[in-house]
C-alpha cells in the first residue's frame, strides 16, 4: 500500500506561484512512477505531468508546458509540481497518483494504482 497526501493548494492571485507536494509512505516510493492531475469543476481530469522513478523521465500533457514543473525527492519521499504564472483557468483541484508502472500513470485513462485527495488551487484575477 502507498498512501499519497498532497498539500500546497491554495488561493493565490493571478500571476503567482504555488509549489505542490505529494507526500507519500507505505511501500518503496522510490520505486513508484508519480503523475499530477487536476479536475475543474464540471470538467474532465486531465493529466497534468509524470515523473518516473528509475531515471527521473518526466512528461507533460499538451495544455501546460511551459508553466508547470514536475520533480521529486525521494529522501523525503515527496514529488513536487511547481506552477508559474499562475492563471484563473488552473483552478482546480490537484491530485497526484502513484504507480509502479510509468505507463499506468500516463496512460488515457490513467490506470494508477494509488490516488491522493486532493489540494485545491484557486487563482484569483
Amino acid at each position: 500500500q502507498v498512501q499519497l497526501v498532497e498539500s500546497g493548494g491554495g488561493l493565490v492571485q493571478a500571476g503567482g506561484s504555488l509549489r505542490l507536494s505529494c507526500a507519500a509512505s507505505g511501500r518503496t516510493f522510490s520505486r513508484y512512477a508519480v503523475g499530477w492531475f487536476r479536475q475543474a469543476l464540471g470538467k474532465e481530469r486531465e493529466f497534468i505531468a509524470a515523473i518516473s522513478w528509475d531515471d527521473y523521465s518526466t512528461r507533460y500533457g499538451d495544455s501546460v508546458k511551459g508553466r508547470f514543473t514536475i520533480s521529486r525527492d525521494n529522501a523525503k519521499n515527496t514529488v513536487y509540481l511547481q506552477i508559474d504564472t499562475l492563471a484563473p483557468e488552473d483552478t482546480a483541484r490537484y491530485y497526484c497518483a502513484a504507480d509502479s508502472r510509468f505507463g499506468r500513470v500516463t496512460s488515457v485513462p490513467p490506470r494508477a494504482e494509488y490516488w491522493g485527495q486532493g489540494t485545491q488551487v484557486t487563482v484569483s484575477s
